[in-house]
């Protein structure tokens, strides 16, 4: 249950009673007993910018017009200026089309093309250093409370990685409220869902936390870092590239949560010891422990 703002929170969530997004497939069990399992569906999406075919990605194929906006985004081939004429989706062909008021032609930059460390692998295309040089994230607190109150609301809401597993969950987060949670095969197709509702709904990035259940890599952190979103978190641990970027753009990077430990490698002068934490109290009752500082 959220503890902050209940009108606020989830305004999406996964649905994982939802059919097309997962089949029931029979099998044995470690006892040679059969069983029935319900295991996720992947289609393939092919993007289209204008009139020119981008990419073809496998997801879980929700909100297909999310993914296809937050991946033009997060690839700098979609501008936070560009005004959308339309989105159109074939559920037939599995094609998504986004129209723009300004021409585009991203032909060069489609030729340069890496390949990423995500599970599902995705692709970006060109420098993905691109435009990092100018990016300074917003000097954002971070409370500890927050954290604790998130990873218990995240990790216990229905989701499709309870009832299927072999998915990645992204949640995009203001203080301790979880606001839209997006599941893919990829975490680089659930961040991508999450920049693409804020391009649509015009959300503002500056006091938002990014949490995911995946690994910390260089793609993760370029990513929230170019939606501007100051904070990423996870359950999972982190690559040295991952944190030199998050130290050079300003951005606090939180992993390795679990319960109410975690390990932060970049920003920890923005975390707040407050309620809670081990750090300041009593890691349940958030008294005060002899001769502790707060900071909030």
């Amino acid at each position: 249950m959220c503890s902050t703002e209940m009108s606020e929170c989830f305004r999406i969530a996964p649905d994982p009673d939802d059919p097309m997004l997962t089949r029931s497939v029979e099998g044995v069990d470690h006892e040679g007993t059969k069983r029935s399992v319900n295991v996720v569906t992947e289609r393939p999406l092919t993007i289209f910018l204008n009139s020119q075919e981008i990419v073809t990605a496998m997801t879980i194929g929700d909100y297909p017009e999310y993914l296809a906006i937050g991946f033009l985004f997060n690839q700098s081939m979609l501008r936070k200026e560009d005004e959308v004429t339309s989105i159109d989706f074939d559920s037939e062909l599995d094609v998504v089309v986004v129209r723009t008021k300004r021409e585009t032609d991203y032909e060069e930059k489609l030729k340069k093309k890496t390949r990423t460390s995500g599970c599902a692998v995705g692709t970006v295309f060109g420098d993905i250093m691109e435009g990092l040089q100018e990016i300074r994230l917003p000097s954002a607190p971070v409370r500890a409370s927050w954290l604790y109150s998130l990873a218990r609301q995240i990790n216990t809401a229905p989701s499709l990685y309870l009832s299927a597993g072999a998915i990645h969950g992204t949640v995009l987060c203001r203080q301790d409220v979880p606001l839209v949670y997006m599941e893919d095969v990829g975490r680089h197709n659930a961040v991508d869902k999450i920049a693409g509702w804020m391009f649509r709904t015009g959300t503002s990035a500056h006091d938002k936390i990014l949490y995911t259940t995946g690994r910390l890599t260089s793609e993760m952190v370029i990513k929230t870092a170019h939606m501007g979103i100051p904070a990423l978190a996870s359950r999972s641990g982190f690559t040295a590239w991952g944190v030199e970027i998050a130290q050079e753009v300003g951005l606090t990077l939180i992993g390795r949560m679990r319960g109410k430990r975690f390990m932060c490698l970049s920003g920890e002068d923005r975390l707040v010891w407050d309620g809670g934490d081990m750090r300041n109290g009593d890691a349940e009752t958030g008294a005060p422990s002899k001769g502790a500082i707060r900071n909030g």
